[in-house]
């Protein structure tokens, strides 16, 4: 590589909840750069959660990412005029990254009125290990498995 890598940016906790975490999220969830609006999804999400379980939704949500958050994945790779599935694991901050990702992403697909239950739905099904989210955790460990075969290819 010709240039060194970016710094890391230092994220700041949120005001409520003062987790990084969080905000991490909240970025991820932002669109168009309103950040005021995506913390306020995600503040309703919570109250949300915090109704419908009455217990500390932070450590709900938490949870719920963590039953979402995958540890391995299948990278294509090209060998010999074939293309094999290889398991690989997925560094940490990839896993968070794509954890968040896919509790939101789905989270968006889901049919409620407004974003904030949406959010809050996808993380109490996340939260009980069901939904979509945790469905596609699930089937990218499938794959992983079905292509342990070939994970001698790996890079």
């Amino acid at each position: 590589m010709r240039k060194a890598r970016p710094k890391k940016r230092i994220i700041l906790p949120d005001p409520k909840f003062n987790d990084v975490l969080v905000t991490k999220f909240v970025n991820n969830v932002m669109l168009n750069g309103k950040k005021s609006t995506a913390f306020s999804i995600f503040y309703e999400a919570m109250e949300i959660v915090a109704q419908r379980t009455s217990e500390n939704p932070i450590e709900v949500w938490k949870k719920a990412l963590a039953n979402v958050t995958p540890a391995v994945e299948v990278r294509s790779r090209r060998i010999g005029g074939a293309t094999f599935q290889i398991p690989a694991e997925i560094p940490a901050v990839r896993k968070q990254s794509i954890g968040m990702k896919n509790l939101i992403g789905f989270s968006r697909k889901r049919h409620e009125k407004t974003m904030g239950q949406k959010l809050a739905g996808e993380v109490l099904a996340a939260y009980k290990e069901e939904g979509a989210a945790f469905k596609k955790k699930e089937d990218t460990h499938r794959m992983a498995e079905a292509n342990k075969a070939f994970s001698h290819f790996r890079f």
